[in-house]
């Protein structure tokens, strides 16, 4: 048996590789998979070897305890680099399901596995909830059809692509996406690696980057027509957290050449509970005694309600945001955002006039 460093922590890494059906893995593609994960855990490793990375298999397949049946096979891929097809000689477990590690679960796991399957049976977009359901009756685990946490729906939620979507960033799938404009019934294609299923204002959208430049994406799933897996095609991950792409915005536009704005803002007594209990951003500060003591005594009539302020880059979503309130809000900086509300309030009073003296002849 090999008794180099972390070769158990190799073989657990090379077990879910192998087990995957939703990559197309070569000895070149498992050797960089497992040197990235060990170099998360061990930042101090060197990486692995492509000899060493064969040994693994060769002990894994015919001189270990696991004596896993592992097939060779082609398939034809994409190289992104030389941006065209070629083949691809790839390695994966000959039994779909199979693990060298098998682990009996206890009463406990058992018992958390059930309520974890209840609250996903809740979120009928998820994908594979027949199989969910089957896994739970091959296991023997007992049901709560008592719902406790309730989900806003949302018709997308009941169709397979959100599951399609959800299975591919989950497996890391280059997928080719097809979608079409509002504007237009034309079904256009890109390919993609999919990285986040984002929902904001009851509709769902999915972030990904084009396979072509690199370039951060943003698709309403009402517009995507289809989702097919390229398993042939080497996903690239986010290089980042995706999330915090989206912390200095309100929704899921993002303005990359839009600074970020410290927004202030006053809240009638009305609105004020609402707003303190229910924040416009995850930013959202009351302000210091001192600078409340200025502005009331700058506006007067703001003498009661509340203060507060905000960091926020600047995108359609805010401005609507904060127009949603209407008097019980009112914006008092910078300007380049008091302008933006007012131009939206003076467009939308414009068009009442309108209504009002069509309604009135």
């Amino acid at each position: 048996m090999p008794t180099n460093k972390n070769a158990m922590t190799r073989y657990q890494i090379l077990d879910e590789l192998l087990s995957s059906r939703y990559h197309n893995y070569t000895l070149d593609d498992l050797t960089e998979e497992v040197s990235n994960r060990l170099a998360e855990l061990y930042p101090e490793s060197n990486g692995i070897g492509r000899r060493q990375i064969q040994k693994d298999i060769h002990y894994m397949e015919l001189e270990g305890p696991f004596l896993a049946e592992i097939e060779r096979y082609d398939v034809e891929g994409y190289d992104v680099e030389k941006q065209k097809n070629v083949i691809k000689h790839c390695l994966r477990y000959s039994q779909p399901g199979f693990s060298i590690f098998k682990k009996t679960m206890s009463d406990d796991e058992k018992y958390l596995l059930s309520e974890a399957m209840s609250l996903l049976g809740q979120f009928d977009g998820l994908p594979n909830l027949e199989e969910l359901e089957n896994l739970r009756l091959y296991l023997g685990l007992w049901r709560n059809n008592k719902r406790i946490v309730s989900f806003t729906k949302n018709p997308l939620e009941n169709s397979n692509l959100f599951g399609e979507l959800f299975t591919a960033i989950s497996q890391k799938q280059v997928i080719e996406l097809h979608y079409h404009l509002f504007s237009s019934p034309e079904v256009k294609k890109v390919n993609l690696h999919p990285h986040l299923l984002k929902e904001y204002n009851r509709r769902w959208y999915l972030i990904a980057t084009a396979e072509s430049d690199g370039k951060l994406l943003t698709f309403a799933l009402d517009r995507i027509n289809d989702a097919i897996p390229l398993p042939a095609h080497k996903y690239i991950p986010f290089d980042g957290k995706i999330e915090e792409h989206f912390d200095d915005v309100i929704g899921i536009t993002v303005k990359e050449d839009s600074p970020l704005f410290k927004i202030v803002f006053w809240v009638s007594e009305r609105s004020k509970d609402y707003v303190l209990t229910k924040p416009i951003h995850e930013s959202q500060r009351t302000l210091r005694v001192d600078r409340v003591a200025t502005f009331r005594k700058m506006y007067p009539h703001l003498d009661c309600g509340m203060f507060f302020m905000i960091e926020c880059r600047k995108n359609y979503e805010l401005i609507r945001e904060l127009t949603s309130f209407g008097k019980d809000l009112i914006v008092l900086e910078p300007s380049a955002i008091t302008d933006a509300v007012f131009e939206r309030i003076s467009d939308l009073n414009e068009e009442y006039e309108k209504l009002r003296t069509m309604s009135s002849q």
